[in-house]
């Protein structure tokens, strides 16, 4: 068999499960696994997967700029958010980054809950704008474009000088080796937020379980609540609840 015939196949694979492994590929296309770990790498190369240890998962796909974003499986960001509501108390300091589920949850905000958020969104400051009760803090910094949120050294200095009860964390990408980001600025973001608050409620649509981007924000141990659209028991999510974390 020929290596664009291989890359066809892990391709096909990769696309009917989400995930390849060297093991099964070596077997499948009776070739060697170090054979199988260099297609895979040059597939990496190309942007078509993402590799990990022991094979490769895919990539999101996901659109990438907020405004094809926020139009994106509405239905199911409402979802989550109605899930999110109920761990915000009185009183709580809260982290929001640019995720569009989280900005469902500050739209869905209870007009008497009284709360401060922190955040680096612009779509969320301005879903806040009007709430009576909702104090803001604006990290200011440099705009990244693409998701409509601040980026830099001041935003993280902001991140840095607060403790928050919760971080409501957007999800680009989830996987049982971790969370992952596209953008690497955005990573470095997101994890000061993760460094910075005593819970993690990861808010992610079921399409973006199992995948991964470029640059690494935390190990899936941070997580302490998963929030998705699917029930709870849905099979995709045993792992996550076999690692401890709460699938919602």
């Amino acid at each position: 068999m020929v290596k664009e015939e291989r890359l066809q196949l892990i391709l096909q694979h990769l696309t009917r499960d989400n995930k390849v492994q060297l093991a099964e590929m070596s077997r499948l296309l009776n070739v060697s696994e170090d054979t199988v770990r260099r297609d895979i790498k040059e597939l990496d190369v190309m942007g078509l997967l993402k590799a990990v240890r022991g094979g490769a998962i895919a990539n999101s796909t996901i659109p990438q700029h907020y405004r094809d974003r926020e139009k994106y499986d509405i239905s199911h960001k409402l979802r989550i958010a109605e899930k999110a509501i109920p761990y915000i108390k009185n009183g709580q300091t809260i982290f929001m980054d640019g995720g569009t589920s989280v900005l469902a949850v500050a739209q869905m905000l209870p007009k008497d809950l009284k709360i401060q958020v922190v955040t680096n969104s612009f779509p969320v400051a301005e879903a806040l704008e009007d709430h009576p009760n909702a104090e803001m803090i604006f990290a200011g910094g440099r705009l990244y474009k693409t998701a409509f949120t601040t980026i830099g050294q001041q935003a993280i200095d902001t991140i840095r000088n607060v403790r928050a009860n919760i971080y409501f964390f957007g999800v680009s990408s989830i996987h049982t080796i971790g969370l992952t980001a596209r953008s690497y600025e955005d990573s470095l973001v997101k994890r000061n937020m993760v460094e910075n608050a005593q819970q993690i409620i990861a808010l992610s649509t079921l399409e973006k379980i199992d995948t991964a981007e470029a640059f690494f924000i935390c190990p899936i141990t941070k997580v302490d609540v998963l929030i998705t659209e699917a029930d709870s028991d849905n099979a995709k999510l045993q792992p996550y609840r076999d690692l401890g974390v709460m699938v919602i």
